[in-house]
Formats: structure tokens, C-alpha cells, sequence
């Protein structure tokens, strides 16, 4: 589990899809509860009324080895827990750094190490996602391609369908979808899985059957503004991961990428002039 001094409300909430109904009660009443209190397992299992022995498969389903230590995390957790502000312009501020803050508890360094290496290993890379998860893939193959890496973004469904039939084992798929269930996105990374692609799921819900065609799935922060938009772009936590994924390739290599993305610089902003009406060289812009 990650450092003791994170929260683990954002793990809950990326279980609580996989969990059974007894276990959302479970899972519902600490992600609610902001005040420490007596949560031993006999006397939580008479306040919320479920079972011990679901009490206890909920906190291995959280990835603990058991409840006791489950409650010594959320212990600590409290302590730096605070109560929800109305929506105003210090919720927006107070939303990015929740995410921030989730994000990082969800973090695993090992695996961002892996799919990098998946990068360094493709011959070809396919970003993949719809609606606000589609600006996202947008933004991720501006970004890499500008140091080197064969990327195209795909946002249309058909395009998807399609380009399944192209992957191979020198294919690489990242599929983007903040709910977890874009049928185009999932209909891709199965088909490139089946015909030997790398591929990588990138989402705020973790569900078992996601690692059936995907080599890593990768957890981002959730928060109940993120799937309306209606307080923060729910593109932002997909563009932190594409941010770390972005950073750990580069380092790999730093001085040849910063070169390639100093190239690109100077033939979007400089260029080498553009011929005029009368055929004669224009000046760059």
C-alpha cells in the first residue's frame, strides 16, 4: 500500500465499482465519515449493520492484509481530513489540489517505470479516447511526438474500430476513459491485446476485468465534478498521469528528447519562410 501518511479514501473509491453491495456500506460510511471514533470490527458491524466477515474482505479488497490494518491508515488519514466547502471560487482552488493530492496517494512509480519501457520497446504508439478524455490523447500526441515518438490520437469510434485491425506486437494502446466504460476505447484495447499489443487503460474505476486485455491499468484521482465538468475540467486528472508518463520518458533520455522538442520548436515558431503570391521566399512568422 502506499505511505502511511496518505489517505485511503481515493482507493476506496476506485474499488467501490468491484465491490458487493455489503461492501459499498462499508465503503460509503468512511469515505463520509470525517470524525475518528470506536471502529473496531464488532462495534462498526453493529453501527451500519454487515457482517464481520464482509468487514474483513472489504479491507483486502482495499489491498490491506486485513481490517486492523485498514483502521490504523484511516486513522491516520483523519488527521489531515477536512470538511467540504460551499462551491465558490475556493472549492474550484481546493478541488485541483484534492485531485492532486489523490493522484498522488494512487501513484505507482514501478509501474510508470514499465509502461515507459513499453514505450522504448513499440514501434508505434495509439492514444485513444471520447469526449473529455479525447482532449486529453489530443494533448498526449502533441506531446510526444514533438521528442520523437510515432503517436496518433484517436477520437472518433469508427477510426477505432479500424485501426484495432492494425496492432501488433510493435503496437502500444493507451486507452483514456474517466468512467471506465467507453465502449470504443475497451473494443480497441481488446482487439490490439488479442493480436499481441502493449496496451494500457487509463481511468478513475478499477475493475477486475479491465486487466483481461489490459497490461496495466492505470488509477487516477475521482471526484464527483469530474464525469459533469461542472467545477473542473475532467480531463485534468488524464493529464497529470500524461504529464508523469511524459517526464519518466524523457529523463530516460533526457538531452537527445529535449533536442528533438527544441527542433520541432523552431520549425513551428521560425520555420523556413513560405512562398509568396509572386513565388518569391516570405519571411518566417
Amino acid at each position: 500500500m502506499a505511505d502511511n501518511n496518505r489517505s485511503i479514501v481515493p482507493v476506496i473509491e476506485t474499488k467501490y465499482d468491484n465491490m458487493t453491495q455489503s461492501e459499498k456500506i462499508i465503503a460509503d460510511f468512511f469515505m463520509k465519515n470525517k470524525e475518528d471514533g470506536d471502529f473496531t470490527i464488532k462495534e462498526l458491524s453493529n453501527k451500519i449493520f454487515v457482517s464481520e466477515a464482509s468487514i474483513s474482505r472489504f479491507a483486502k479488497k482495499c489491498g490491506f492484509d486485513g481490517y486492523r490494518e485498514f483502521l490504523y491508515r484511516y486513522k491516520e488519514s483523519l488527521r489531515d481530513g477536512r470538511e467540504d466547502v460551499a462551491l465558490s471560487t475556493k472549492t474550484v482552488m481546493d478541488t485541483y489540489q484534492d485531485l492532486l493530492n489523490r493522484t498522488c496517494c494512487l501513484m505507482d512509480e514501478a509501474q510508470i517505470a514499465r509502461i515507459v519501457q513499453y514505450m522504448d520497446g513499440c514501434r508505434r504508439v495509439i492514444a485513444c479516447g471520447i469526449g473529455s478524455s479525447g482532449l486529453a490523447v489530443s494533448e498526449m500526441e502533441s506531446r510526444f511526438m514533438r521528442i520523437g515518438v510515432d503517436i496518433d490520437s484517436l477520437q472518433d469510434a469508427d477510426r477505432m474500430k479500424m485501426q484495432a485491425i492494425f496492432m501488433d506486437t510493435d503496437s502500444l494502446v493507451f486507452g483514456f476513459s474517466i468512467s471506465g466504460q467507453t465502449e470504443p476505447v475497451l473494443y480497441l484495447l481488446q482487439e490490439a491485446h488479442n493480436r499481441g499489443a502493449k496496451t494500457v487503460f487509463i481511468t478513475t474505476h478499477d475493475r477486475s476485468y479491465y486487466r483481461e486485455f489490459s497490461d496495466e491499468v492505470v488509477l487516477t484521482a475521482y471526484s464527483k465534478y469530474l464525469e459533469t465538468g461542472s467545477t473542473v475540467s475532467p480531463q485534468f486528472p488524464l493529464l497529470l498521469m500524461i504529464d508523469v508518463i511524459y517526464n519518466e520518458y524523457v529523463n530516460r533520455d533526457r538531452k537527445r528528447k529535449m533536442a528533438l522538442h527544441g527542433d520541432t520548436q523552431r520549425a513551428l515558431y521560425t520555420g523556413a519562410g513560405h512562398t509568396g503570391a509572386d513565388g518569391s521566399k516570405q519571411p518566417g512568422r
